[in-house]
């Protein structure tokens, strides 16, 4: 009884010093570096470009795990691609097809399926948690359609994950299916390094090294937390300078009508 007493005692002090040294570290994240973005202040705008660069590094990386599932493919005419272009890339896509002529989803054991269509929401690479979490080890790969605003930091947080992976710092004890990254949040990630240099190769000859595809996804992935950004900012700078006009003209009529008074 002593013995296993001891054993219990020796197994929990050695699993406290690993989250005290492993706690401290996890203090000492520095915060994601800013990067230059074409959207930041109050005239930034996206640019286009680099959403199409992001929404193909999205496919052909990304969404092999995580879904954007509040867009649909009919939203991507915003990048600037054509109509045809994006029926041609939801059609490449397949998507629950729904109930058969005889009301079943299911038809020999497999989910009933169709090509895309630009009013689909962009398809998802999983039927259903279950099978997200046994493809991935038991973790769930968040959607990332409004990845940037969730969190603290917004694209220079995704850009710093992306970009964040390296051998873990010794003293530092990882969990076992873990991946060590420098921003994360206790520095422990399920997700193992998503990018490397030419992963894809881009349409209009941007090096494809790791940083530079970072940068056009976390852009995309902007776009896709708020599309509605640029409207906004439009919108924005209007009621200011209309704000301004309307002050100036009750100045004036101010002055008008107490020019008499003494």
């Amino acid at each position: 009884m002593n013995r296993l007493t001891l054993t219990l005692a020796a197994g929990l002090v050695s699993l406290s010093t690993v989250a005290l040294n492993n706690g401290a570290m996890a203090q000492e994240a520095p915060l994601p570096p800013h990067v230059q973005w074409s959207f930041d202040g109050v005239f930034g705008t996206f640019d286009r470009a680099q959403l199409k660069r992001g929404w193909q590094v999205f496919k052909e990386v990304c969404s092999a795990c995580h879904s954007a599932h509040q867009l649909y493919y009919r939203n991507l005419t915003d990048l600037g691609f054509t109509d045809q272009e994006v029926k041609d890339i939801a059609a490449a896509d397949q998507v629950p097809a729904g109930p058969n002529d005889q009301g079943d989803i299911i038809t020999d054991g497999q989910l009933n399926m169709r090509a895309g269509a630009p009013s689909d929401k962009i398809a998802q690479p999983f039927n259903n948690e279950k099978a997200a979490r046994a493809a991935n080890g038991g973790a769930l790969p968040p959607d990332l359609s409004l990845m940037v605003k969730a969190r603290k930091g917004g694209a220079d947080y995704v850009h710093a994950i992306l970009t964040g992976f390296h051998d873990a710092p010794a003293g530092f004890t990882l969990q076992q299916g873990m991946n060590y990254n420098e921003y994360f949040r206790g520095h422990q990630i399920a997700m193992p390094p998503p990018l490397s240099d030419g992963r894809v190769t881009y349409a209009d000859g941007t090096q494809a090294n790791v940083d530079q595809m970072a940068k056009d996804v976390s852009a995309f992935l902007s776009w896709s937390s708020e599309p509605e950004m640029e409207a906004r900012k439009r919108l924005g700078v209007k009621v200011l300078a209309f704000l301004l006009v309307l002050t100036g003209l009750l100045y004036a009529v101010k002055r008008k009508v107490w020019e008499g008074v003494h």
